[in-house]
This record gives structure tokens, C-alpha cells and sequence, in this order.
């Protein structure tokens, strides 16, 4: 043992969690970035009524979708039937749809209803409809069955 004294390094007993945090707030933003994505239309269970079937070369009109709990949503196309559309107010719902039908005056507007909902709701909203310039509303509903 001379006057130099040979230093040891002790073992390291500590992770380094700063790669795992990180690759937590990347999952963390991908999962939030898709959440939205996973929603699949406005879930509606519509009256059941004997009616024609709207044609697919139909313009893409304005559909509005009113939940049983109120809630109401706006739609451009059938093509995007899935998705579930911007949720608006009543008192929204007259701009959104004055804007939609100035731009385009012809396109058809729908109400998609739940049976359950109150019937006043849906007499709200198609007269806030046709205050906002629609010629006239029609009302979208699933067909009878005639199995049973």
C-alpha cells in the first residue's frame, strides 16, 4: 500500500427512468389522438316505420341526430353516417344549419331521432330547421320487420 490509493467505483443501484417516462407520454398522446377516432356514430335507436330507403346518389345531405338523452348532433353525408358529426344546441343548431344550407341550398335535410325521445324535442328541431331555410325535413327511421 504506496501513497496511491486505487478508487473503486461502486455499482450504480439506481434506473434511469427518464426513457420510460418519455415513451409513456408518446403512448400517452397516441392514445388521446385516436380516442376520438374509436367513436362510432351517435347511437340512435330509431321508430321502425314502413318507408322508402334513401338513395345513395343523393347529395350528401344535412343529417341531425337527436340521443334519447337530448343531445343533439350535425352531420353532412350519408357516406359519413358513422361518424357522429359536430354536437350542437338548439340554439347553435339554426347557425350551424344556416350556414350549411346558404352554402348549399338544395341539399336534404334528415332528423334522425330516438323513438324514445320526447316528441316535442324533435317538433323543436325540425321547426329550427326549416327557421334556418330547409324546403323541408325528413325524418330517418329503421324499416318493419315483417318476419314476425
Amino acid at each position: 500500500m504506496s501513497g496511491s490509493a486505487v478508487t473503486r467505483r461502486r455499482p450504480m443501484s439506481e434506473i434511469n427512468v427518464v426513457p420510460y417516462i418519455d415513451v409513456m407520454l408518446v403512448l400517452l398522446v397516441i392514445f388521446m389522438a385516436t380516442a376520438p377516432l374509436l367513436t362510432q356514430g351517435v347511437l340512435v335507436d330509431l321508430p321502425k316505420a314502413p318507408s322508402e330507403p334513401i338513395t345513395d346518389t343523393a347529395d350528401d345531405p344535412l343529417v341531425v341526430s337527436i340521443r334519447e338523452d337530448g343531445a343533439i348532433f350535425v352531420n353532412l353525408g350519408i357516406r359519413n353516417a358513422e361518424d357522429e358529426g359536430t354536437r350542437v344546441t338548439v340554439y347553435s343548431l339554426q347557425d350551424q344549419s344556416e350556414k350549411i344550407l346558404r352554402a348549399r341550398p338544395d341539399v336534404p335535410v334528415y332528423v334522425k331521432a330516438d323513438h324514445r325521445l320526447d316528441y316535442g324535442m324533435v317538433v323543436r328541431v325540425m321547426s329550427v330547421l326549416q327557421q334556418a331555410g330547409a324546403e323541408s325535413v325528413g325524418l330517418i327511421t329503421d324499416p318493419l320487420d315483417l318476419e314476425g
